[in-house]
């Protein structure tokens, strides 16, 4: 019985390194034939024996990196994002680091996200700081990523120059809207007072010619009646003079009365009864 476990025990590490070598074996060869496939611009047979290598679950980080790749050729780049970031998350050899951070700021660069692949380049830099080719890559990303921010400032005056021109603009319209209004208030106004004033004249007129035809009147009738002399201006020696003749004139009908009187009183004693 101690015999047989002991068999058991042996033979199993064997049966594991073996499975372990074909599965090795299987990635190397789909490894091998997705770059035959790469060379060949068959973006898409690439992919597919990349894949397969990945599934034998060896080789990983080296299957998916040139998946990466692929996927960048073919302008798939957030695909081929994703495919990097889990090589930086399992492989653990900086020189495979500074390859796969190297290929991550390229493909940000083709979408033009100049900030993400000045970060990137920069961590390639942190595994390999002796590359060419990436602190070129990293000084360029840098240039545009400085070129970006100017146009986006200029693009930021021009949008507050543009909005502070319509503000002023409606500004503008709002003062004119209310000085029309008040233009048309005070014209209202002025229209009432020459109203009122026309009327008032108007009504001064009509009793002016009222007054006038009144004061024509008058002097129509004035001009119908007969003229009247004005009483002539006596001297004192005229007005005395006219008193005494009017003084002889009443003596002399006083004394007709009396005479008249006493004639009466002598013919009443002749009266027959």
């Amino acid at each position: 019985m101690m015999r047989k476990l002991f068999c058991i025990v042996f033979w199993l590490p064997l049966m594991v390194v073996a499975q372990g070598e074909v599965r090795t074996q299987k990635a190397e060869n789909y490894i091998f034939e997705g770059n035959e496939a790469f060379d060949a611009l068959d973006g898409v047979a690439a992919e597919k024996n990349y894949r397969r290598a990945i599934a034998t679950g060896t080789k990983t980080d080296i299957a998916r990196f040139n998946m990466g790749a692929t996927l960048q050729q073919d302008n798939y780049v957030d695909e081929a994002l994703r495919a990097y970031a889990d090589v930086t998350k399992t492989t653990k050899e900086r020189p495979n680091k500074h390859r796969t951070f190297h290929n991550i700021g390229n493909a940000l660069m083709q979408i033009k996200d100049y900030k993400g692949a000045v970060e990137a380049y920069k961590n390639a830099l942190r595994n390999n700081p002796n590359d060419d080719e990436t602190r070129y890559n990293y000084a360029l990303a840098k240039k545009m990523l400085e070129e970006e921010n100017q146009d986006q400032d200029q693009d930021q005056d021009q949008k507050e120059d543009q909005d502070n021109q319509d503000q002023q603009k409606d500004q503008n319209q709002d003062q004119e809207g209310e000085n029309d209004k008040e233009q048309e208030g005070e014209n209202q106004q002025d229209n009432k007072d020459e109203s009122e004033e026309e009327g008032e004249n108007e009504k001064d007129e009509q009793e002016s010619d009222k007054n006038d035809e009144q004061d024509q009147q008058g002097d129509n009738e004035k001009e119908q009646q007969p003229p009247q002399e004005s009483p002539a201006q006596l001297s004192t020696q005229q007005v005395q003079n006219l008193l005494e003749a009017m003084n002889n004139e009443e003596k002399k009908v006083q004394d007709k009365v009396n005479a008249k009187k006493a004639k009466a009183v002598g013919t009443k004693s002749k009266k027959d009864w």
